[in-house]
């Protein structure tokens, strides 16, 4: 981590409030992590959101039962969209139901992509999404040359989290993992034990595309944060004009405004 890294914006914010609940950043995101570091940039604006969220206490969950306690000290509330029974934090849950309520005020709806799996997950749905890309993209790369097939028999018996830093070596040198093999597998789902949704602060909405819906959903703390995951809203329980003096910084993709750390 460069001394410019760490003098940024986003970095200023995340040390004082990680200083405020008696935690450091080499304990949540050692810095020799490679990818516990490339986390917190990539998907680190749930770190610095509203005191009604429970942040994790790592950039990187090791197990399931490290998940189970944190969502247990986060605490859990579910409730009924459609077909789906819809987890998240409190905090979350709560603006999350009140955005749903403007929007149907409005003629309009916020629902869960993909069912249950739009909110909460486990640390067994971090691997099994990571396999959906991890695997198909071995297979693509050892048929079309780049990889020696021996090298990818290696790969696929290393454990998860060895998985990890080695598709991360690959992507530099074009050889991607996400699910149409155009850009880094990050960029398409979160590493094992990295997602937002295991912290209960993220929701999939099938209205992504609907400019107002994206409005709605940011009156209420609800923001897009994750490059190229469009579907993607992360509850941060702040006004928009607050992200920029906690260290985010806006970016449009395909039209739609990504909050991401100002870590340049």
């Amino acid at each position: 981590m460069t001394a410019a890294n760490l003098s940024s914006s986003f970095y200023q914010t995340l040390q004082r409030e990680l200083t405020q609940r008696g935690a450091n950043l080499a304990t949540i995101c050692p810095e020799g992590d490679v990818v516990a570091r490339r986390v917190l940039h990539d998907y680190g604006a749930m770190f610095i959101g509203a005191k009604n969220i429970l942040p994790p206490p790592s950039c990187v969950f090791a197990s399931e039962e490290q998940v189970l306690e944190f969502q247990k000290a986060a605490g859990i509330a579910s409730a009924r969209i459609g077909d789906a029974t819809i987890e998240l934090q409190p905090a979350a849950m709560d603006a999350l139901l009140k955005a749903r309520t403007q929007a149907h005020g409005e003629g309009l709806d916020i629902t869960p992509r993909d069912g249950a799996e739009a909110a909460r997950r486990s640390y067994a749905d971090t691997v099994r999404l990571w396999n959906s890309r991890f695997l198909p993209a071995l297979d693509h790369w050892t048929k079309a040359g780049r990889l020696k097939i021996g090298d990818a028999d290696r790969l696929r018996a290393l454990p998860v989290h060895e998985q990890v830093p080695e598709v991360l070596e690959l992507e530099r040198d074009g050889i991607f993992f996400s699910k149409d093999l155009s850009k880094s597998v990050l960029y398409s789902i979160a590493a094992p034990g990295t997602s937002q949704h295991i912290a209960m602060l993220a929701f999939d909405a099938n209205e992504f595309l609907d400019p107002r819906v994206r409005e709605i959903m940011a009156q209420h703390g609800w923001f897009q944060t994750v490059l190229s995951d469009l579907p993607h809203f992360t509850f941060l329980g702040l006004n928009e004009e607050e992200l920029p003096e906690r260290g985010l910084k806006a970016v449009e993709v395909n039209s739609q405004k990504f909050w991401i750390p100002d870590v340049d």
